[in-house]
Order: C-alpha cells, then sequence, then structure tokens
C-alpha cells in the first residue's frame, strides 16, 4: 500500500476535525501504518492537523475494500485537477456546508432527480442553463428556491 498518497487523499477528503489530538504514540498500529508519512512531523502539527488525519485514518481503516477502491479512484482524479479546479471544488464545499440541513435535503434531492434523468436529457438541461444571460440565471435560480420552499411548507404542514 502507498502510504504517502492514501495520507495525502486522507487529508484531503476527511477535512471534519473530531478525533482527540494525540501523540504518535498512543495512535494504534494501523493507524499509523496509515499516517506512517506523517510521522517525522507528527510532534510540530496542530492539534487539529492531527485530529483531521486521525478521523481520516479512522474512516480509511473502517472500509471495506471496494469502499478503498472507490477513495483511491476519487484521490487520483483528485489528483489529476488543476490548482485552480481544486480550489473551485473546495469553495463550492465551504458554500455546501454554510447551507442549512433543509437546504442541504433540497439540494441532494434535486441531484437525484437530475442523475434519474437521461443523458439526453441532461444535457439538454445544461445547454438550456448555459444559454441564460447571467441576469436570466439568478432568476432561474430564484425560482427554483421558491418553488423548493413552497413544497417543504407543503410537505410540513
Amino acid at each position: 500500500m502507498k502510504v504517502h498518497w492514501l495520507a495525502a487523499m486522507l487529508f484531503l477528503l476527511f477535512l471534519a476535525p473530531g478525533a482527540a489530538a494525540q501523540t504518535w504514540s498512543s495512535l494504534s498500529d494501523d493507524q499509523q501504518q496509515v499516517l506512517l508519512q506523517y510521522e517525522g512531523e507528527w510532534s510540530s502539527m496542530s492539534d487539529e492537523r492531527r485530529e483531521r488525519l486521525v478521523t481520516g485514518a479512522d474512516r480509511w481503516l473502517a472500509m471495506d475494500v471496494e469502499q478503498r477502491s472507490t477513495m483511491r479512484a476519487r484521490y487520483e482524479r483528485w489528483r489529476s485537477l488543476s490548482p485552480e479546479r481544486r480550489e473551485e471544488l473546495i469553495e463550492r464545499l465551504r458554500q455546501f456546508r454554510q447551507l442549512t440541513p433543509e437546504q442541504r435535503l433540497e439540494l441532494r434531492q434535486r441531484l437525484r432527480q437530475f442523475d434519474r434523468l437521461s443523458p439526453e436529457q441532461r444535457q439538454r438541461l445544461r445547454e438550456r442553463f448555459r444559454s441564460l444571460s447571467p441576469e436570466k440565471r439568478r432568476e432561474a435560480l430564484q425560482r427554483m428556491r421558491e418553488r423548493a420552499r413552497e413544497r417543504r411548507q407543503t410537505t410540513r404542514d
């Protein structure tokens, strides 16, 4: 197992803090194996960074073979992106995390609806949206938000 890319992937993909900050010697053998690349710098890392890495290592260790394979493929895709594209995706993640739980749910539901469309239907929608002026895009997005709010109100009542 190539530990260097694995540790980097864990750092990039699992940014959520959660594990208690630990000394290197307090990590399990499995955690140390996953995080081996960071051993030399472990004591000089911030607690937050160590927590993120330990959380990522724990998540990695809890995955089955298929999940690990999927994560490796995602990491390779991530590495192939330009720095600009990576920053764009990181910014989108920040924006997503700022949404309310209801907004996140609505966004996920819409994505599932979009994914159920045929490739041709998805392409037509993309082209239609891209052809709109910036003002028309904003209006369309606002209408979608209003319809979503109405649906949420209907389901609550």
